[in-house]
């Protein structure tokens, strides 16, 4: 399916439906990793259905434990043709773990991914201990006791990612090792057998 085509497939659902969703999606401006706008005239703000639905769940959870904050989408639907353009501008470097390999597809295609963050009750980012697609060890959550050891991240930044991680995975997805920031829905080969992929 194209992503020119998703507004008339009931299986997807656009993040304007989530309130008090805040979305500032990445890739369809300058402020990525490839400095360039991917997205262009693409509408990407969109989720699987069962994706949203946990969303949604996540938005009520952190309006709970910690009012006035709220989630900050920064990517969402990524159409194929875009993972290729990520996974070729890597090409040659060890930075692919941070990309998955088009070969075997995205989960963000099939809508049932996300990457996301927080932002406070004045509408500014928590501080995570590293950017969005910061692609260093800093932004691995199986290094944080490491790293909180040694200072690298502090004690406030882990209550962050905490807060952040908890919402999400009480709300049916999961999170990565290597990426405080991505969260997926269901076993990945799963997805890929069973799911619609956007091209």
């Amino acid at each position: 399916m194209r992503c020119e085509d998703i507004a008339s497939n009931p299986d997807f659902r656009h993040l304007s439906t989530v309130p008090h969703l805040a979305v500032d999606l990445r890739y369809a401006g300058v402020d990525n990793f490839v400095g360039r706008d991917l997205y262009g005239a693409l509408d990407c703000a969109w989720l699987h259905h069962l994706a949203a639905a946990g969303l949604e769940r996540a938005v009520a959870l952190l309006a709970r434990e910690a009012p006035g904050h709220r989630l900050l989408v920064l990517d969402a639907l990524r159409p194929h043709r875009v993972q290729i353009q990520l996974w070729d501008h890597l090409a040659g470097t060890d930075l692919r773990q941070y990309v998955a390999d088009p070969a075997r597809g995205s989960i963000h295609s099939f809508g049932m991914a996300l990457d996301a963050t927080l932002i406070d009750p004045q509408g500014r980012e928590l501080d995570m201990g590293s950017g969005f697609d910061e692609m260093t060890e800093r932004s691995h959550p199986r290094l944080e006791a490491e790293h909180l050891a040694t200072g690298e991240l502090t004690p406030a930044q882990h209550r962050n990612r905490e807060l952040l991680r908890n919402a999400l995975c009480e709300s049916g997805f999961q999170g990565i090792d290597n990426e405080w920031w991505h969260f997926e829905m269901l076993d990945r080969e799963h997805v890929r057998a069973r799911f619609v992929r956007v091209e």
